[in-house]
């Protein structure tokens, strides 16, 4: 299977917690990561060993204080089964400068019983899906906007292969996970929803509405589309407001993690994505907008995003907040010929942020610049915005 080189660049001299939806390339990463030295690796997916470290955790103390010495790394594969581990796992940072990767597919068990999360001596790492940066000479913009960027899928050369993984992964896997996790008591409601929430990807989104058609509150809604956030399948995009509080009121929109589980959730797969349709250029701002947050992840910048739409209809498809830089107003646009109309949006707020970057960020290949609005082609506007 082909192995690619990931840009996420943990720091070698302390603990982290790497955290990422499944089929993310966690395992490949830390394998690779771990060549060459030496550690030890503890799997909590299986059974046993979660059962005999849930009943007596300190027994980890005891199997790894013999060994300490020549041990450079341990690993312990999704310890939020095992949270009680984390205070044996303190210790023997603390007592015996051990360094530990900390996997796991979620932090919400974690953050839900508020378990020790080593108060600073563990890094926060998260994985995604295969960036473009990442595919390299393999990535291919129709077939990542078809079939997403999961390392499975981009590996696998036939179409059924694939198509058959994404299914699996979006009719299985959630809903296993969430069941093994006891975080929805009564799955068929949260099966109908999981197609709604591939409906609605990159659109605002209605707790009301949504309610009405599976046939649940409107609260359990807003519980559902939580757990898609804490287990990292999916991300919420907030209405903007220069106060973080009235922020949090705006209705946010939607986007899955991976743009091949969003068509398989909402069972268009076998669809082809046309140039020139609204599902294409619904495509092609999910891909802009998931790339730009998986790349500046990785290149750790502390950015925070939201959309704007006015009462009238104007809207801004990304602003980025980059502290100490000036705020990006992003258009995109899946056209390859770009022309002044399609800044019209941008232009709109010009004077409503303090020299802000406003940049449409499309597949024309030829940069432009429209009054002090840039059109540059995805790459290099994407390269800009997180000034790589």
């Amino acid at each position: 299977m082909t192995e690619f080189i990931r840009t996420i660049k943990p720091l070698e001299s302390k603990s982290f917690f790497l955290f990422g939806a499944r089929g993310v390339g966690k395992s490949t990463f830390i394998r690779n990561f771990l060549r060459g030295k030496a550690s030890l690796f503890v799997d909590l997916l299986s059974p046993a060993a979660e059962d005999k470290y849930a009943k007596n955790p300190d027994l980890l103390a005891r199997e790894i204080i013999p060994h300490h010495a020549s041990l450079e790394w341990i690993v312990i594969d999704e310890v939020q089964k095992c949270p009680k581990l984390l205070d044996v796992v303190q210790m023997l940072i603390v007592e015996h400068q051990l360094k530990f990767i900390l996997s796991g597919s979620s932090a919400r068990r974690l953050k839900q019983k508020g378990v020790n999360l080593l108060a600073g001596r563990a890094l926060n790492e998260y994985m995604f899906p295969l960036t473009h940066i990442e595919l390299a000479s393999a990535f291919d913009l129709q077939a990542v906007l078809e079939t997403g960027s999961l390392p499975e899928v981009r590996t696998s050369e036939s179409v059924e292969v694939q198509h058959a993984f994404l299914r699996a992964y979006a009719l299985n896997y959630i809903t296993t996970e969430i069941q093994a996790e006891q975080w929805v008591k009564n799955l068929p409601p949260f099966r109908r929803f999981l197609e709604v929430a591939g409906q609605m990807n990159g659109k605002i989104l209605n707790y009301t509405s949504i309610a009405k058609d599976i046939g649940v509150d409107p609260n359990t809604v807003q519980s559902y589309f939580e757990i898609l956030e804490d287990t990292l399948i999916g991300i919420r995009l907030p209405g903007f407001s220069r106060s973080l509080r009235k922020q949090q009121r705006q209705a946010p929109k939607f986007f899955l993690f991976d743009l091949g589980v969003k068509r398989a959730l909402d069972r268009t797969l076998d669809v082809p994505l046309k140039p020139q349709t609204a599902a294409y250029g619904e495509a092609f701002e999910h891909f802009v907008i998931v790339e730009i947050m998986r790349q500046a992840s990785y290149a750790r910048k502390d950015f925070r995003y939201s959309y704007l739409l006015t009462k009238d209809g104007v809207e801004i498809d990304l602003i980025v907040d980059r502290p100490g830089r000036p705020t990006v107003l992003v258009e995109i646009k899946s056209k390859n010929q770009i022309d002044s109309h399609d800044g019209r949006h941008l232009k709109h707020f010009e004077t409503d942020f303090k020299d802000p970057l406003r940049i449409i960020i499309s597949n024309d290949e030829t940069e432009k610049n429209f009054d002090g609005i840039k059109s540059q082609h995805w790459r290099k506007g994407i390269r800009e915005i997180i000034d790589l």
